[in-house]
C-alpha cells in the first residue's frame, strides 16, 4: 500500500522558517527552504534556518527543491543548504532573479542548479509531479504548489490572498485551482497568518491612495519603508511620487538591487525621469524628494535604522521628512522597530504607522478568502501551515464550522510526519529536525551554550579568573587575578570573592592543585557561587590556569 508524507521542517506553529517535504517511496521533493529572524533573547544571531539534516541524510531521493515566491521566510535558507544537497531548485524567472544574487554572494565558486518554470508547467520528479499555479500576494509572481502523488494532489497555497484588482493586473488562476480540486486533492496545506481576521483582505491597489494624502500633505522629503521584495509597493510610490513631481532614490543595497531587476525584466515600469541615484537628491528641494528604504523591520544594519541614529553617512534625517511605515512586524521585532520609530520622532521626523487610508495591506488571506480555497480545492484533509498555534487552532474552527471532521484536520509539528496512505493519515515517526542559529559569522550552528553564555555576558556581564599553578610542586603561584567587565554589585564584593577563591584553593590538597583541570573547575565554581550568595549575580565566570 503506497504511502505519501508530508514533513514540515519548519513553518508550523511559527511565522517563517518554511520548509516542507513530501516524500513517496524513494522519492522527495522540498517546498520552500525559508529562515525567520532572531528574537531579542538570540544575542548576535542574523537568521534562523531549518535544520537540514533529514535531507542531508537522504540527499539522494531529493528530486528538487520548489520555491513558491521571494520572500525571505522562503527562500533565505537555501544557501545554507545547497552546499549539502545536489538537486534542482524551480521557481519563476523573477524569482531567479532576485535569489541568484544572494546565492552567489554566499556559494562563491559553487554551482547550483536554478531552473525556471512556468505556472502550468508539469515538472516530473520520479513518482510525482508538481504544478505550479499562479496566485496573488504582495509579491509578483507567486505560486501554489500541486504535488502529484499516487494518493491524489497534496496542495500548498503558499503564501496568498485573493486580490481582483492586483497592481500587475495579473490574476490567480481560480479556474485551475478548481480543476485542481475536481481531479482530487488528498491534503491542503493552508498559509493562516491571517485567519483571525473577518471577511476579506483589501487589495494592494488600495494603498496608492493612502500614499497620495501622504504626499499631498507634506511639505518635506517623503520616505518609505517597506519589505525589499514588495514590488508592488514600490511601483505604487515611484507612480505617486510622479504625479506629485517627486524624485525617487533608493537606500538600501537590497532594495536597490530589486528594484533594477524587476525594472529590467518588466515587473515596475517607472514614470520617465522620476528615479534619480542618492547623491543627485541634493539637486532638489526637499519638497521635491521621495526615498524608499530598508529597515521596516528595525534590522540593526539596515538603513532606516542607521539613520535613527544619525550614523548612515550618505543620508541624515531632516525635521519635517515624513516616513510612511508601510509594512507590518513580524512577530518578535515589534520593540527594535519601535525604537526606531521612536528616534525618528526625536529627531523631528513624523512617522505615519496607521492611517484612515491604508499606507499597508497585507499579502495575505482573510478568513472567507480562506474558506475560498478551502470550497476551490475541496481537499479531503486539512492541514493548517504558516502560522502560529492559534492561527493554527482558529483554522481548524473554521474547517469544522464548514463540515470537516475533526479527524481529517491535522495540526502539524515540525518533524513529526502526516502519514496517509489509501484510507487513512496519522502522524509517524518524528525525523531530526529544530532550529540551526547563524549569526555574523554567517557559519550555521550556534549552540544554545553559546546562546546562553551571550545572554549571560549581556544581563550580566563576565568576570574572568587567571591563576598561575605549579604543577610539579602543586602549589599556587601568587595570588590568582579577578578582571570583570559589565558586572556590576556590592562595592567591594570582587574583593570578596578573590579572598574566598584564594581561601578556597588553599584548602586543595597538593594532588588536587596538580591538576589544572580541578583548578579551573573549582576556581570558577566558587567564584560562581560566592557572587550569587553576596550579590544575586550570575555572570559569566571563565577561569585560565597558566602551568609553570
Amino acid at each position: 500500500m503506497s504511502t505519501v508524507q508530508v514533513i514540515a521542517l519548519g513553518g508550523v506553529g511559527e511565522i517563517g522558517k518554511n520548509c516542507t517535504v513530501v516524500r513517496e517511496g524513494d522519492d522527495l521533493v522540498v517546498i520552500d527552504c525559508g529562515l525567520t529572524f532572531p528574537t531579542e533573547e538570540m544575542p548576535g544571531i542574523d537568521v534562523v534556518i531549518p535544520d537540514f539534516t533529514y535531507l542531508i541524510e537522504n540527499r539522494d531521493k531529493l528530486r528538487g527543491i520548489f520555491i513558491t515566491h521571494a520572500h525571505e521566510d522562503h527562500v533565505g535558507a537555501l544557501p545554507y543548504l545547497l552546499p549539502h544537497v545536489s538537486c534542482p531548485v524551480y521557481c519563476t524567472e523573477l524569482t531567479a532573479a532576485l535569489v541568484r544574487g544572494r546565492l552567489e554572494e554566499r556559494l562563491r565558486n559553487s554551482k547550483f542548479d536554478m531552473r525556471v518554470f512556468k505556472h502550468g508547467d508539469r515538472i516530473e520528479c520520479g513518482s510525482m509531479s508538481v504544478e505550479p499555479v499562479r496566485i496573488t500576494h504582495s509579491i509578483p509572481e507567486s505560486s501554489c504548489m500541486a504535488v502529484r502523488t499516487s494518493l491524489g494532489i497534496v496542495f500548498f497555497t503558499g503564501d496568498f490572498k485573493f486580490d481582483f484588482t492586483p497592481v500587475d493586473n495579473r490574476l490567480a488562476n481560480i479556474t485551475r485551482i478548481g480543476e485542481l480540486g475536481q481531479e482530487g486533492v488528498i491534503a491542503l496545506l493552508s498559509d493562516t497568518t491571517n485567519v483571525e481576521r473577518p471577511g476579506w483582505g483589501p487589495s494592494e491597489r488600495d494603498v496608492k491612495e493612502g500614499l497620495r494624502k501622504v504626499m499631498a500633505e507634506a511639505s518635506g522629503r517623503v520616505l518609505l519603508t517597506t519589505f525589499a521584495s514588495n514590488i508592488h509597493r514600490m511601483q505604487q510610490f515611484f507612480e505617486v511620487a510622479a504625479e506629485f513631481g517627486r524624485k525617487v532614490a533608493t537606500v538600501g543595497r537590497r532594495m536597490s538591487e530589486n528594484v533594477d531587476a524587476s525594472e529590467r525584466m518588466n515587473y515596475m515600469r517607472l514614470p520617465k525621469g522620476t528615479r534619480v541615484d542618492l547623491p543627485d537628491l541634493v539637486q532638489y528641494a526637499d519638497s521635491e524628494v521621495a526615498i524608499l528604504t530598508t529597515g521596516s523591520q528595525g534590522e540593526p544594519m539596515s538603513a532606516l535604522v542607521q539613520m535613527s541614529k544619525g550614523e548612515y553617512g550618505r543620508l541624515q534625517i531632516k525635521p519635517g521628512d515624513t516616513l510612511i511605515y508601510s509594512a507590518r512586524p513580524i512577530p518578535g521585532n515589534e520593540a527594535a522597530i519601535w525604537r526606531t520609530v521612536n528616534r525618528l520622532f526625536e529627531q523631528g521626523c513624523r512617522v505615519i504607522y496607521e492611517s484612515a487610508n491604508p499606507i499597508h495591506v497585507s499579502g495575505h488571506a482573510y478568513q472567507e478568502e480562506l474558506k475560498m480555497m478551502i470550497n476551490l480545492t475541496r481537499p479531503y484533509y486539512l492541514v493548517p501551515v504558516h502560522g502560529e498555534p492559534r492561527h493554527q487552532f482558529m483554522y481548524k474552527q473554521i474547517g469544522i464550522e464548514m463540515g470537516y471532521p475533526e479527524h481529517r484536520i491535522f495540526t502539524l509539528q515540525d518533524g513529526i510526519p502526516l502519514d496517509m496512505d489509501e484510507t487513512s493519515a496519522y502522524f509517524g515517526e518524528p525525523v531530526p529536525c529544530g532550529r540551526v542559529l547563524v549569526d555574523t559569522s554567517g557559519t550555521p550552528g550556534v549552540s544554545d551554550d553559546v546562546l546562553r553564555d551571550r545572554h549571560n555576558v549581556a544581563k550580566e556581564g563576565i568576570v574572568v579568573i587567571t591563576v598561575v599553578v605549579d604543577v610539579e610542586q602543586g602549589e599556587i603561584v601568587g595570588d590568582p587575578v579577578m578582571q570583570a567587565r559589565g558586572f556590576h554589585g556590592p562595592e567591594g564584593v570582587l574583593d570578596q570573592a578573590l579572598e574566598h577563591l584564594i581561601d578556597g584553593l588553599g584548602a586543595l590538597s597538593r594532588e588536587e592543585r596538580k591538576d589544572p583541570g580541578r583548578v579551573r573547575h573549582d576556581s570558577q565554581d566558587i567564584v560562581r557561587r560566592m557572587l550569587q550568595k553576596r550579590a544575586s549575580s550570575r555572570p559569566l565566570v571563565l577561569a585560565t590556569v597558566v602551568e609553570v
